[in-house]
């Protein structure tokens, strides 16, 4: 059976298989520390729960209106008024099954065959893929610790092309942790009006923010860039809701009502249910999320300590988000026994057999000299999983060529 064109290249997301493997291992009875899922371990909301069970109580198990219930959407403008400065109407926002699917969604009405996208490597795995299964094409912008892995505007110059169509900003970055300031991010506006560019801005990691750190949305910067800017977020990271799959999208009332069209032949609405719960996450809100926050502060210092104490491994301390992403570039080319580590991917495939920790690569990322660990985790297993790392590390180290 032949399948379709646009599947080649196209891969499963590393960090949902990485997961799944170290679930199987786990069942089978090894003791395995997962260091991979981009998970917050908390419960969700009291007050999302309470909702929805009062939903399936009160029979609201049916079709909704394929973008969203209504309270949810005034919701969420709320929101986006009170946390981000930025006023939407109804008709300018979607509710979608998760903001991947936002982002799916997105991508689907943007894009046309050649079209390019400029994505800051190291990158979220899932953006370059979807750009391809929509017939774009990715364009990384590379940067570094050096760089704090931001990109600039100036940098952008070298980029762009007459098929250059949007620019994505995931700010606070998985997997750096990188947060772009406000003055940054007004450099890279200009750019993006001065040549046309739509900006994909994905908040995800809005609230997970350090040191003093606040989050500014690239669309709160003027009404010009506002108009092509879309913004895309959700409840499963900030309220622990990564199962309920709710994400949402705001912008422009034509690319808003492009994506309502796809959604309604896709998947329709989002669950009933799972909606009527986080209109009860978001109206918690900062009570929630800052206590959560608080705690992965002290598990990010914690992990942080513990990976720059690993000899031949550095780690650029997050701005934000939960994951640490240490360089390993200085244990590439290390050996065990007639094993020869070539790439990230080695190498956490050697600490899951060896130390039975999970963590992702930095392969799929973009950068085969990095892993991506996360913190959304318990202190007990963050500190655990990483001794057993330092531990099997070096053992490389001893047998170095």
């Amino acid at each position: 059976m032949k399948l379709a064109n646009q599947l080649q290249g196209i891969a499963p997301s590393a960090t949902l298989g990485i997961t799944s493997y170290a679930n199987e291992m786990r069942a089978s009875g090894i003791d395995i520390v997962d260091l991979a899922a981009g998970e917050p371990d908390f419960e969700s909301p009291y007050q999302a729960k309470h909702d929805a069970i009062q939903a399936i109580e009160e029979g609201f198990t049916k079709y909704t209106n394929t973008s969203g219930i209504i309270p949810l959407k005034a919701t969420i403008a709320e929101k986006l008024i009170y946390e981000n400065n930025l006023k939407y109407v109804n008709d300018e926002i979607i509710v979608s099954c998760g903001a991947k699917h936002s982002l799916f969604n997105l991508m689907q009405v943007l894009l046309n065959p050649g079209d390019e996208v400029l994505i800051p490597s190291p990158y979220w795995l899932t953006y370059p893929d979807q750009v391809r299964l929509h017939g774009g094409v990715p364009v990384f912008i590379p940067t570094n610790e050096q760089t704090g892995f931001k990109m600039t505007a100036t940098q952008l110059t070298q980029f762009i092309t007459p098929r250059t169509k949007a620019l994505i900003i995931n700010s606070p970055s998985n997997p750096t942790g990188a947060v772009y300031d406000q003055t940054t991010l007004e450099a890279i506006a200009d750019f993006a009006i001065t040549h046309d560019l739509l900006v994909i801005s994905d908040e995800i990691y809005e609230h997970f923010l350090y040191d003093g750190r606040t989050h500014c949305s690239i669309a709160s910067l003027g009404p010009k860039i506002k108009a092509r800017t879309i913004v895309i977020n959700g409840i499963s990271k900030t309220f622990a809701m990564t199962g309920w799959r709710i994400g949402y999208a705001a912008g422009p009332k034509p690319i808003i009502s492009a994506m309502v069209t796809i959604q309604s032949q896709s998947t329709s609405n989002p669950s009933s249910i799972a909606q009527k719960a986080a209109i009860g996450a978001l109206r918690e809100g900062r009570d929630f999320y800052t206590r959560m926050v608080k705690e992965f502060s002290e598990r990010r210092a914690m992990g942080h300590a513990q990976l720059t104490a690993i000899p031949r491994v550095s780690c650029l301390e997050p701005e934000g988000a939960f994951y640490l992403f240490p360089n390993i570039s200085e244990l590439i080319g290390t050996r065990l026994a007639n094993k020869s580590m070539t790439s990230a991917s080695q190498i956490a495939t050697y600490l899951l057999h060896e130390a039975h920790v999970a963590i992702v690569p930095g392969n799929p990322f973009g950068s085969p000299s990095h892993l991506r660990v996360s913190y959304a985790t318990s202190r007990e297993k963050v500190k655990g999983g990483l001794e057993r790392v330092h531990l099997a590390l070096q053992k490389l180290q001893t047998v170095a060529s």
